[in-house]
């Protein structure tokens, strides 16, 4: 896998720790999920041989219910693993980095935060909300890793985006959990990625030809 892992055909992804670990987390593999534009899921992991195996779900609901793979390889390949970094830069998700943080070595996968918000944005977040945030949501990351305080950032957006939603979503309030969820992509988006949406504009212009 190369930086640009999964190519022009997938949406998002991120890096997080095996689900099935022991105690003292010795045995965890660093885990690569990408979510491909087509729906469907691949997830690779690290073998600790410079390779890894690999694991695709036809659709993101049997991946995110926690379903058995439609396939499966366990021995590893010829293509070497990405760095956490570079999964993160070429698809990053600000909730998903934000509890990532937030829980550190405890994190996974499929914790309870991202199966509640990953059930809410599949029945109550429109397409053109969802293609939105995908599209913003890697600039945000990019940028926010680069500041010192990126911690301080994420623990904000943990406390008050996810934790916030993820409550109001329990409790049954929907709206509530929808406006926050879409106010933080604008708010976030101002912040942080205003500044290089304007840059790619104005590098677009440039090389656009001028008509005679």
């Amino acid at each position: 896998m190369s930086n640009k892992a999964g190519g022009s055909n997938r949406d998002w992804g991120y890096a997080s720790y095996d689900v099935d670990r022991y105690d003292d987390y010795s045995d965890s593999n660093l885990q690569y999920t990408s979510y491909e534009k087509s729906g469907s899921v691949n997830r690779y992991a690290d073998n600790g041989d410079g390779g890894h195996s690999y694991a695709h779900y036809n659709s993101s609901d049997n991946y995110n219910t926690g379903a058995v793979s439609d396939y499966s390889r366990n021995s590893s390949n010829s293509s070497s693993n990405p760095s956490i970094g570079e999964v993160q830069s070429s698809g990053g998700c600000y909730l998903t980095t934000a509890c990532m943080k937030h829980m550190q070595e405890e994190f996974y996968d499929n914790c309870e935060e991202l199966t509640i918000l990953r059930w809410f944005r599949d029945k109550y977040v429109s397409k053109d909300d969802i293609d939105h945030y995908y599209k913003i949501a890697p600039i945000i990351v990019e940028t926010i890793d680069k500041l010192e305080d990126n911690e301080k950032i994420y623990k904000y957006i943990y406390e008050n985006i996810v934790d916030t939603c993820v409550k109001a979503i329990k409790n049954g309030n929907y709206e509530f959990a929808y406006n926050r969820y879409k106010n933080s992509i604008l708010v976030l988006e101002e912040q942080y990625a205003r500044k290089t949406l304007e840059q790619k504009l104005a590098n677009v212009l440039k090389l656009r030809p001028i008509s005679s």
